[in-house]
């Protein structure tokens, strides 16, 4: 765990929250700014906390926590003045996200809840007062996001209709009929963004006419659309509003790293500044409501992250801690952005990790990050620095369907899982071998979730190819997977179909991509980690191969672990994964793995 990590500015700039291990995981602490009086106010002792954030009054934290890693989080306040921890949505099966947390709202929050359907979240008001949960906007049965004004009321949601389409809607009022603003295709996407500072415009972000997400503002009253930040081959990844005006201060693109637009002098002068102070990227990790006050962080490939206070005003800059300061004194790998045409020609991108000290060819592992719908991206990453210090390469690829390269991108993705998404990560392997880097007979792929299922699928279709492969919570049968989705999932299954294909029509398509059918054609040795309770990949998606494997006697390892659900979350259990994947691909590739302690070896 990190020492200390996702520091929080309360609304009134006196105090800060942040988290750092309390009983071995991961719990809320605050102090007094100016004052060295840290303590603990969370006592979690299994999974840890991951999210938290402050009341809009600066008098309770929140935070987030589920069950086991079942995903029906709950939200629990905790009282500064009393002490007290209640958990204010304590309901069986349902699942509590923040809408609004504005400080301009001292009396409440604003939470989407799916209390009165499983598959459909409603817009509740919590009164700080009394915790007394009011209903404000019930779902008509297809709305995957709602947006309030400044004032609270809720005046825009985003819609799925039949055929994948969506549509975005707004109203003058709570209480006024709906008007469409916005609609598009299944090739096309977006989502809300907010609102205008005098609330007059509704923001989105959307592809229609374009290439890449950009922010767009459009009025209701007159259809008007301005266009206020675009980039015609990156999508919008950040976007940086004063929290007291409302007003548009930056725009983030994330191409080969995260790069700022700036649209208010003053903040462009900030960065400028912190930028000088420190090497890394700058990001503000959050701000009291009289902007007077900033958390920062900087970050890179070889600095885990590093916390200072900033007083823009007065460009005053003081350290406040690093998330691992152990660090420290090691020399990290260095991560460098690379590109390379697939066969087809498609331009890819993505990210190479050497060893330090590498000279030739030396073990690789490509990394296939989950999703699909997501990217790799530049910047400090514990695994890939354990790869490196453990001997390995490591290589990144953001294969087609990857998000925030444009919607051409990801479209290029459908219906590809085992196709073409698998042979751009064949030939990123191809590309690692031809410029010297890989020894190609000492290549592993490892991954979890779509990562998961990637590596399930080098090894079925491309036997061969790897020498071994480490996944956990990869689907093995496509079928199964679309079938067992989560019930919050359902309103977005047209859209999951479109990329994927769908079970009743397209049953022979999943079944060729789904690596249990071939499963007797794997030889490379097999290392696959579950979580009994993940709601996403059910339990029997690796069950099932591994009992498949079992029974024609082929190599593989199976670790089940009965607290966690979609990903590790416990600190004994990645703990526990990750060094049985250092013994396996020391095993396999003959790289270093740590001596077990106790050892002679381990002794000296």
């Amino acid at each position: 765990e990190p020492k200390r990590a996702s520091p929080r500015l309360s609304p009134d700039g006196r105090r800060l929250a942040y988290l750092a291990p309390h009983h071995g995981v991961l719990n809320v602490w605050i102090r007094s700014l100016g004052a060295k009086d840290d303590h603990p106010i969370t006592a979690e002792k299994g999974r840890g906390i991951r999210s938290f954030f402050w009341s809009p009054d600066s008098r309770s934290v929140f935070y987030l926590q589920d069950q086991g890693g079942n995903e029906n989080n709950h939200l629990f306040r905790v009282d500064l003045a009393k002490g007290t921890i209640i958990d204010l949505t304590a309901f069986p099966d349902v699942k509590v996200h923040l809408q609004a947390d504005d400080p301009a709202h001292p009396s409440s929050l604003l939470l989407t809840l799916n209390r009165r359907d499983p598959k459909l979240f409603d817009v509740y008001d919590l009164a700080l007062a009394d915790n007394r949960l009011s209903l404000l906007a019930e779902n008509p049965g297809n709305v995957i996001e709602w947006g309030e004004d400044h004032q609270y009321a809720i005046r825009a949601r985003l819609a799925m209709l039949p055929g994948a389409r969506q549509e975005v809607s707004a109203r003058a009022s709570v209480g006024d009929p709906w008007k469409t603003l916005a609609s598009w295709g299944p090739d096309e996407s977006g989502g809300l963004a907010g609102f205008s500072p005098d609330d007059r415009s509704v923001w989105l972000l959307s592809t229609v006419g374009a290439n890449a997400e950009r922010l767009v503002q459009i009025d209701p009253e007159s259809g008007k659309q301005t266009v206020l930040a675009e980039d015609p081959h990156y999508d919008v990844a950040a976007i940086l509003t004063h929290p007291k005006t409302y007003r548009l201060e930056a725009v983030a693109f994330e191409r080969e790293k995260l790069e700022w637009r700036f649209f208010d002098p003053r903040i462009r002068e900030a960065f400028e500044y912190l930028q000088s102070q420190h090497p890394g990227e700058v990001t503000i990790a959050s701000r009291d409501f009289a902007d007077t006050t900033w958390a920062v962080a900087y970050s890179s490939d070889v600095d885990p992250a590093s916390f200072y206070l900033f007083r823009p005003r007065q460009k005053e800059l003081s350290f406040l801690f690093a998330s691992r300061p152990e660090l420290a004194s090691y020399r990290l790998a260095p991560m460098e952005p690379i590109s390379f045409p697939a066969q087809d020609g498609l331009l890819l991108h993505g990210y190479l990790t050497l060893p330090l000290g590498a000279a030739g060819r030396v073990p690789f592992v490509l990394l296939v990050h989950g999703g699909p719908w997501a990217r790799d991206s530049w910047g400090f990453s514990p695994l890939v620095q354990l790869l490196a210090n453990r001997g390995y390469g490591v290589l990144q690829v953001n294969f087609r369907g990857s998000t925030g390269y444009g919607k051409e991108f990801v479209n290029a993705g459908d219906r590809e899982w085992g196709g073409k998404m698998q042979s751009d990560l064949l030939d990123a392997k191809r590309w690692a071998v031809a410029h010297g880097y890989a020894d190609p007979e000492k290549f592993a792929i490892m991954g979890m979730s779509y990562g998961g299922y990637a590596t399930l699928a080098a090894l079925a279709f491309a036997p061969g190819e790897f020498a071994c492969g480490v996944e956990a919570m990869g689907p093995s049968n496509l079928l199964t997977l679309s079938r067992s989705i989560p019930p919050y999932w359902e309103p977005m299954r047209a859209l999951f179909e479109k990329r994927l294909g769908s079970p009743e029509k397209d049953e022979a398509f999943l079944r060729e991509r789904s690596p249990l059918f071939a499963a007797e054609k794997i030889r490379a040795p097999l290392l696959i980690a579950q979580g009994s309770n993940d709601v996403r990949v059910k339990r029997a998606e690796s069950d099932q191969i591994v009992e498949a494997m079992r029974k024609h006697g082929l190599p593989v390892e199976y670790i089940l672990f009965p607290d966690e659900g979609h990903g590790l979350v416990r600190p004994e259990d990645r703990l526990r994964f990750f060094r049985s994947a250092e013994i396996f691909l020391a095993k396999h590739l003959g790289g270093r793995s740590e001596p077990e302690a106790g050892t002679k070896e381990a002794s000296r």
